[in-house]
């Protein structure tokens, strides 16, 4: 049996299947630049996927290696750390005044100064001032002489007591004559002794006793002008002491009239001007010291169970992010901050919610970092508080430190 028998298809069909061979047998061929050759997809890929495994495997790795040493870090240190976010370099600010009033004559200072302790801030006008202290130490001088003056006085009173002693034993001496004069003539017979003889010897004791009385009363009266002179010498010196004290109210008025930095630091927020016009209270300017910037932290209070006076404190300031700061934990805050508050919060009103609390931790910043003056208050801090560390010999830690 044939093939066209075999396949049982019309002989038709099969002759037009002959002719279509032939006749891409005769077309021509296409230029080479038109024909693009089949990549082979199997081979290519096959090779890639190891390699893709590989990859994936070390990132599977490396994942679980950083989740590890997370882990191990955290167990081992992180999770002795409390940190926050809540923090500011602080400092205490004083605020310049003025004690007195009047112009000002002078302020020698510019905001961003650095000054030392005793140099100027600002000048007054002190005229009327130093006229005010040599009217009150003029007005000492003479009461001072006044003084001097009583107490000459009082030395004269003081001979005038001694003079009338001296005439008291005079008069006594008289009068003891006068005595004995009258009892002789008393003793002798009328017949020897005239009457007016009698009458003179008794005139004599007499005028003697009065004048011994005499003499006696001028005694009390000189003492008693000497307790006077000591009253008025005592009246002078109370006197003079007030005066004493307005001269020195006058020089401390004129003192104030330089207004002087109470310590060092850097002058800040300058509000005057020379030929300004200040009363007492009138701001002048705000001195930070820098050297003794410190850290204030506010902690909630479900972080504070471990945290104690003396533990070591990382400081990171927004301003120096590649500076790590080790300082220490000074001081905890009796109360927490909403105590303080100008309107503290009454729970016992109106509905309650809880809300977490916050308390101030004072950080000590190494006097060195200090010194260098790059802290200023107000800048934003991140700490981080090391729990580890007990709470004695940290404190001790601290003081040596100080």
């Amino acid at each position: 049996m044939s093939l066209r028998e075999d396949t049982g298809r019309p002989e038709a069909v099969l002759e037009g299947a002959e002719e279509e061979r032939a006749e891409r047998g005769r077309a021509p061929a296409l230029p080479p630049t038109v024909i693009a050759e089949p990549m082979p997809p199997a081979p290519s890929a096959k090779p890639r996927r190891p390699l893709r495994r590989a990859v994936l495997g070390l990132v599977l790795c490396a994942a679980l290696g950083g989740g590890a040493y997370a882990g191990w870090d955290w167990w081992t240190v992180g999770r002795f750390f409390v940190s926050t976010d809540d923090a500011y370099v602080q400092a205490d600010i004083s605020v310049l005044a003025a004690k007195v009033s009047g112009y000002l004559a002078a302020v020698p200072v510019v905001n961003g100064q650095a000054v030392k302790r005793g140099d100027v801030i600002a000048r007054l006008d002190d005229g009327d001032y130093r006229l005010a202290l040599q009217a009150a130490q003029d007005k000492l001088a003479t009461q001072e002489s006044t003084i001097a003056r009583i107490g000459r006085q009082a030395e004269a009173a003081q001979a005038q007591v001694l003079q009338s002693a001296a005439q008291i034993d005079a008069a006594r001496a008289d009068a003891v004559r006068a005595g004995a004069d009258y009892a002789r003539a008393t003793g002798m017979q009328a017949d020897y002794v005239a009457k007016s003889r009698l009458d003179q010897a008794k005139a004599d004791r007499d005028r003697t006793e009065a004048a011994v009385k005499s003499a006696e009363a001028a005694l009390v009266a000189a003492r008693a002008n000497v307790e006077v002179l000591r009253a008025q010498t005592r009246e002078a010196e109370s006197l003079a002491a007030e005066l004493r004290t307005a001269a020195d109210r006058a020089r401390r008025d004129l003192d104030f009239a330089v207004i002087r930095a109470p310590f060092d630091g850097v002058v800040g927020n300058k509000a005057v001007e020379a030929g300004a016009y200040v009363s007492p209270g009138s701001r002048i300017a705000a001195l930070v010291p820098l050297r003794s910037v410190r850290v204030d932290a506010n902690f909630k209070e479900t972080q504070l169970a471990r945290v104690r006076p003396g533990q070591e404190v990382h400081i990171h300031v927004d301003a120096y992010p590649d500076r790590d700061i080790v300082g220490t934990v000074e001081s905890l805050s009796p109360a927490s901050g909403s105590v303080f508050s100008l309107l503290p919060p009454d729970n016992a009103t109106g509905n309650f919610t809880k809300i977490v609390q916050r308390l101030p931790v004072r950080v000590h910043v190494p006097e060195d970092v200090a010194g260098e003056g790059l802290l200023r208050p107000g800048l934003s801090v991140v700490v981080r508080v090391d729990t580890r560390e007990g709470a004695d010999a940290p404190v001790q830690k601290l003081a040596a430190r100080r």
